[in-house]
């Protein structure tokens, strides 16, 4: 490698002094010189500045439950599948699904109870986040474009079924600016079992500039790796290299222009700098009580992993992240180590839902005591639901369920929403929805009003379009809006 003090070239540089992120850290030196300006307090990069009108919520959690939750085991109750379990059903024959194998109707394997002062149908799949059944609003319409894993996925954080498009964190981070100027905008937390379907496509900024892409920190172990140099560094010797560095990338700026992958770099290693002293406090969880811990289920083995996530999340909001991504669920394939149900729901579901029930629980509880949850909205989602019928031949009762992309669950909880309903009806057996459709353009656009954004204002001019998140298309779902 060419001797960064001898023949200075910029990339050179770089990948010198990368070997340690923070020790090729700019902040300190720049900010100093008035060269560059704290995130936090320079306007967002969007044109139409935010807010466009007063927004109830300020910062989001999104937990993306991967492979498919299943809605008639969940949150749509369905009497008619009690009625009908082990029957076929007329009209269903033939019908599009991701095997093509339609088995016999299936009642669930957990009963469903009204919880709450509002008679919320919740099922004992979460017996935790049915006690907090008045905090939750779920959309019971909801329908995609696509039954395969990675298309769909990209869908729900996108809009879009192809890769290459910015996702709902990245665009808020554009449009809302950061909070702050020592931790990154948007937040992604994946299981600690593996990624998502797409990989780190689902974070990521797509076409929007480099610097909105969404910052992966663990709730376990090392939370980002080369946050620190391997080897201690002197204060001299760091200073003089970000002095260094700082002159190669003005005089490259000044020579070529504007340039988003030298600037986000630059913009990396400033933030990188402060996140130093940010990151230690701020994913130390042991500061925290007793009885929070217990909340969150972080000492058992089953709830650990997830509930220092969750506990981490709210950690993140408190030192002013605008956006934090959790995901339940990893790695498809043998075996599924996400909520892709096809051979035994029970056994796949319930592994599952008893990794994030009391988390969850436990972080809507904590919101709403410490006072965030009147400005903090938090989303469950997933790609798609399940058929109300067995993968299995025509004749027989499976125990696993296929991918349906026709009707399915989310819900919401938090600023500027009803309370401890739902919205919208799927069929009498939960296979397609029929009342009251949402389609994800309906959802991010709802999302994004929720945070003051109107979603026809907040786009991006790429390759001729003025690109968005909701495409051309996108509704409010104003029947659920306080």
């Amino acid at each position: 490698m060419t001797d960064p003090f001898h023949n200075p070239h910029r990339r050179d540089f770089l990948s010198w002094t990368g070997h340690g992120l923070g020790s090729a850290a700019l902040a300190s030196l720049m900010l100093a010189d008035g060269s560059a300006s704290h995130a936090g307090t320079t306007p967002p990069q969007a044109k139409d500045p935010w807010p466009h009108h007063p927004a109830p919520a300020k910062r989001v959690i999104h937990i993306c439950a991967c492979g498919g939750v299943s809605q008639v085991d969940s949150f749509d109750y369905k009497p008619a599948l009690e009625k009908y379990h082990g029957q076929k059903y007329g009209g269903i024959e033939g019908a599009d699904v991701f095997f093509g194998q339609i088995g016999l109707l299936r009642k669930s394997d957990w009963a469903f109870q009204q919880r709450g002062d509002s008679g919320l149908w919740i099922s004992e799949l979460f017996p935790h986040l049915a006690e907090v059944a008045d905090e939750l609003t779920v959309i019971k319409s909801m329908f995609a474009e696509t039954s395969n894993h990675t298309p769909a996925t990209f869908q729900e954080n996108t809009g879009f079924r192809l890769n290459g498009f910015p996702v709902a964190g990245a665009w808020m981070s554009y449009g809302m600016g950061a909070e702050t100027d020592s931790l990154p905008a948007y937040v992604v937390i994946p299981d600690q079992r593996g990624l998502p379907a797409g990989g780190s496509i689902n974070w990521s900024n797509g076409f929007l500039p480099a610097q909105h892409q969404g910052v992966v920190i663990r709730s376990q172990g090392t939370a980002i790796d080369d946050l620190f140099p391997e080897q201690e560094i002197s204060a001299s010797t760091e200073q003089a290299s970000r002095r260094l560095l700082n002159q190669l990338n003005q005089q490259h700026l000044e020579r070529r222009g504007r340039e988003d992958a030298l600037t986000a770099r630059i913009k990396s290693y400033e933030l990188a700098a402060r996140m130093q002293l940010e990151v230690p406090e701020v994913t130390d969880l042991d500061g925290e009580t007793a009885a929070i811990h217990d909340q969150y289920g972080t000492q058992e083995e089953t709830t650990r992993d997830f509930g220092r996530s969750c506990l981490l999340a709210r950690r993140l909001l408190e030192h002013g992240v605008r956006f934090v991504q959790l995901f339940s669920g990893g790695a498809f394939g043998s075996p599924r180590i996400n909520w892709d149900g096809h051979e035994d729901m029970a056994r796949n579901h319930g592994r599952e839902a008893g990794r994030i029930d009391k988390p969850i629980a436990g972080l809507l509880k904590d919101l709403r005591q410490r006072g965030m949850l009147d400005d903090t909205l938090v989303l469950f989602t997933s790609e798609f639901g399940r058929t109300p019928f067995t993968q299995s031949g025509s004749n027989v009762l499976g125990t696993g369920r296929d991918h349906n992309q026709n009707g399915f669950c989310v819900w919401m909880a938090g600023a500027g929403l009803k309370h401890g309903m739902s919205y919208g009806e799927s069929d009498e057996i939960g296979w397609k929805a029929v009342e009251d459709r949402v389609h994800w353009h309906d959802f991010h656009a709802t999302v994004l009003h929720l945070l003051g954004i109107d979603h026809e204002r907040l786009t991006f001019y790429h390759n001729g379009i003025e690109r968005r998140l909701t495409n051309v298309h996108g509704e409010l779902i104003h029947d659920i809006l306080a």
